[in-house]
């Protein structure tokens, strides 16, 4: 089970630190060219590199639960993603305006991928720590 919380916190990882480095480093041409961005306008520069960087905070996280993938480490990761992609989803999900069929599909199935990883994430970590206490060995009686 580590593997898989592995594999979508590293998943996690690479996408907020991929989006959040182009918008830190290149909020206007991230927003000229990242898929579907341009239908919620006004672009702004300083919400953009705000953006990046609380997502390559939140990358950080989840580089480093994917490195260590104990669960004081892990659950803070996921849970501070999914503060920001449960919301993301939902604000997408109910403005599609403007959006065609094929981006509407891109933004509900991508965002919604991504935003149920990082609760699934919390989910296996806690299922699996559960699992390895009950396999745990008692401890010794204390003498007395």
């Amino acid at each position: 089970m580590t593997v898989i919380i592995r594999i979508a916190l590293a998943i996690l990882f690479v996408d907020n630190a991929m989006v959040g480095a182009w918008n830190a480093i290149s909020p206007a041409s991230f927003y000229r060219y990242f898929p579907t961005v341009d239908l919620t306008p006004p672009f702004s520069e300083h919400y953009a590199r705000d953006f990046g960087a609380a997502s390559l905070a939140i990358a950080l996280l989840l580089g480093i639960a994917a490195v260590k993938p104990k669960a004081h480490y892990v659950i803070p990761a996921a849970a501070a993603y999914s503060t920001f992609g449960v919301p993301h989803f939902f604000y997408h999900f109910a403005n599609m305006e403007n959006a065609t069929l094929g981006e509407a599909l891109l933004l509900t199935v991508g965002n919604g991928a991504v935003a149920l990883a990082g609760l699934l994430i919390i989910l296996l970590t806690v299922l699996r720590d559960r699992r390895a206490a009950r396999r745990a060995p008692a401890p010794a009686p204390v003498a007395g």
